[in-house]
C-alpha cells in the first residue's frame, strides 16, 4: 500500500493561549492538515493544559480534523467528553488504562478515529495485538509533558519498524511523530516512514506571518 502524503499537525500547545481561536484560523489558512490538541492532566504527565470545553469552543475556528492526544489517566472517563467536544481522532497511552483494547472500542463506538501513543520507552510489542484496530499510531520522540524538548534520535528506528508492521498489515494507518520535530528532524522522520508530523515551536515560531513558510519547511 503506498505511503500517504505527509500531513502537518500544528500543536496548539505552542500557540498564543490568549488568542487560540485566531491562532487556529491562522495555521489553517497557512496550510495545516490537522489541528493537534495536547491534553495533559498534571497526573499522568507533569503539566496541565486544556479540557473538553476549550476544544468545543475552538471547534468552530477550523474545518480541519482535530487530532486530540490524551495524556490523562484514567483515560476512559474523558473519552466521551472529547468526542462530544469535536475531536476527530482520539489518541491515548496504553499505560493510561487497564484495557487498551477496550479504550479503542470505546473511541470507535463514538464514531471517532482511534490512536495509540508510544512513549520513548514503550516497546513495540504493546501495539502489535491491537494494530489492526487502530487508525493511527503516534510515536513520541520526546517524553510527554512539555513543549520545546529535543528530539530523541533512537525513536527513528521505532518509526521504521512501525512502518514495516503497518505495511505488512496492508491497512491505511497513520504513522505520526510528536516531539522536537523541526525541518531537519521532519526529513528524517519521513525517510523512516512517518506520514504525519506534530510540530509546535517549529510551526508557531515567528508569529502568523511565518506559519505558511514554517509548515512548508516541515513538508520537505
Amino acid at each position: 500500500m503506498p505511503q500517504q502524503p505527509v500531513r502537518i499537525a500544528p500543536s496548539i500547545l505552542s500557540a498564543d493561549f490568549a488568542a487560540l481561536g485566531q491562532e487556529i484560523e491562522a495555521v489553517t489558512e497557512a496550510g495545516a492538515d490537522w489541528i493537534h490538541v495536547d491534553v495533559m492532566d498534571n497526573h499522568f504527565v507533569p503539566n496541565l493544559t486544556i479540557g473538553p470545553m476549550v476544544v468545543k469552543a475552538l471547534r468552530k475556528h477550523s474545518p480541519r480534523p482535530f487530532d486530540v492526544h490524551l495524556m490523562v489517566t484514567p483515560v476512559d472517563p474523558l473519552v466521551p467528553a472529547f468526542a462530544e467536544a469535536g475531536a476527530d481522532t482520539i489518541s491515548f497511552h496504553p499505560e493510561a488504562g487497564a484495557h487498551p483494547h477496550r479504550t479503542i472500542q470505546l473511541i470507535k463506538s463514538l464514531g471517532k478515529r482511534a490512536g495509540l501513543v508510544l512513549n520513548p520507552a514503550t516497546p513495540l510489542a504493546v501495539v502489535e495485538p491491537v494494530l489492526g484496530d487502530l487508525d493511527l499510531v503516534l510515536v513520541m520522540s520526546v517524553n510527554p509533558g512539555f513543549g520545546g524538548q529535543a528530539f530523541i534520535d533512537s525513536q527513528l528506528a521505532k518509526i521504521a519498524a512501525l512502518r514495516r508492521m503497518i505495511d505488512a498489515l496492508g491497512r491505511q494507518i497513520d504513522l505520526e511523530v510528536d516531539g522536537g520535530v523541526n525541518p531537519e528532524k521532519a526529513k528524517r522522520c519521513i525517510e523512516a516512514g512517518a506520514d504525519a508530523l506534530v510540530a509546535g515551536t517549529a510551526v508557531f515560531g515567528g508569529g502568523p506571518g511565518r506559519y505558511a513558510a514554517n509548515i512548508k519547511a516541515l513538508r520537505g
